[in-house]
């Protein structure tokens, strides 16, 4: 099956980036956070009819003990926690209980409900295990032989759970395992979690758009009253990446996040996907300029590895002492499948149409770049919507 590298950009695209070239020069390169020099993709490069996953891993989050109480559990020294992330997005009250958030992912992590416990008892979350019914782990088949394992797609699953629980503590996870990363049986793990109900479906891989996209978002990826929300990627300003541009994901776009004297600050993480679909029109509810099909992506949330989130994993890197530090496009989309778990509202997001319409309940993003195309909006953070956040990440819960 084909899988195009080259940038498929359609007309309108192109056309701003020469109007954008006509300009005068910029004065330097754009203000941006180079990508991270210790960060390490999880996932080797896809093959053929494969995804790959978009989680960035960096070593650095050790542990430190807690003075005050020594025998509490050692916390990460590096990386944000659950209390991070509610306060960075206005989380507040105890949403998400009954709510269902399925996590797609290719192989085992054999360690992953284990390393969830220590995670969530570390950030005095309750436990999420399969004997109280809040963790559920099956195969593809929806059965309990997992796939065999890969420590690359390992990190992706820590990660995706942990993410979940961050914004969603009271949420319940669904893990689905494919057999391995090919498009058939990731879609099959797809459609595998909405009939075991998911309200909300994170997906934290991608590829280029290709021949086959349109078969495979009518196949797999088309659920109505379902909520889905998928990275738009880890290389910056370029071809769209499915799923996150079928019409309809939600997008998920990335973003530096600093904590300051002045409060959380976000800005376009260097990293961020962004771009404008060769295969499918521009939604109804989507209006941007420069992209005369659909353009990605449609809200954000922290991305960038060097702000990333602490996640325990001990399956494959195992370093210090279980805890890294993991990022990409991988962290944002799950971050968001929990925060629209724990609105309550999943079913009325099976598409980014409800966010456009209720986008005053998102943090405008300015600042930051995720490539080069002449200072339009397709590849920096600017005032409106831009292509590498969206619409902005989510302040508080009204949006979702």
């Amino acid at each position: 099956m084909l899988r195009i590298r080259t940038a498929l950009l359609s007309f309108g695209v192109v056309t701003a980036v020469l109007a954008a070239a006509a300009q005068p020069a910029l004065a330097g390169p754009p203000s941006s956070p180079k990508p991270s020099e210790r960060a390490h993709p999880s996932c080797s490069t896809s093959g053929p009819g494969q995804f790959r996953c978009f989680s960035q891993w960096r070593t650095g989050g050790g542990t430190s003990t807690n003075r005050a109480n020594p025998s509490a559990p050692a916390r990460p020294a590096a990386g944000y926690g659950p209390a991070d992330i509610a306060s960075a997005y206005q989380l507040s009250g105890k949403g998400g209980a009954g709510a269902t958030v399925a996590i797609v992912d290719a192989y085992d992590n054999p360690n992953a409900e284990a390393d969830l416990a220590v995670f969530r008892r570390t950030f005095g979350l309750p436990p999420c295990t399969t004997a109280n019914g809040c963790f559920r782990k099956v195969n593809q088949r929806g059965g309990s032989i997992p796939p065999e394992g890969d420590p690359g797609w390992g990190v992706e699953i820590a990660l995706d759970i942990q993410a979940v629980s961050a914004s969603c503590p009271a949420c319940k996870i669904l893990l689905v395992e494919a057999d391995d990363p090919t498009f058939v049986n990731l879609g099959t793990s797809v459609n595998r979690a909405v009939a075991l109900g998911a309200d909300v479906v994170s997906h934290s891989y991608g590829g280029d758009e290709a021949t086959s996209s349109r078969v495979l978002r009518t196949r797999y990826y088309t659920h109505p009253g379902v909520a889905q929300v998928a990275s738009s990627g880890d290389f910056g300003f370029g071809p769209a990446q499915v799923p996150a541009a079928f019409p309809e994901m939600i997008a998920a776009g990335g973003t530096r996040l600093v904590k300051t004297s002045a409060g959380w600050r976000e800005s376009a993480w260097s990293g961020a996907g962004s771009g404008c679909s060769a295969w499918f029109a521009k939604p109804a509810w989507q209006k941007d300029g420069h992209c005369g099909m659909r353009t990605v992506a449609d809200v954000s949330a922290v991305a960038d590895p060097e702000t990333g989130l602490a996640v325990y994993d001990t399956y494959g890197l195992g370093a210090d002492n279980g805890w890294i530090v993991v990022g990409g496009t991988s962290l944002s989309a799950p971050l968001l499948a929990g925060m629209i778990g724990r609105a309550g509202n999943a079913s009325q997001l099976d598409s980014a149409a409800y966010l456009y319409r209720n986008r005053s309940g998102l943090r405008d993003v300015i600042g930051g770049a995720n490539g080069f195309c002449g200072g339009d909006y397709l590849c920096r953070g600017k005032k409106g919507y831009d292509a590498p956040t969206g619409l902005g990440s989510p302040r508080g819960l009204s949006a979702l």
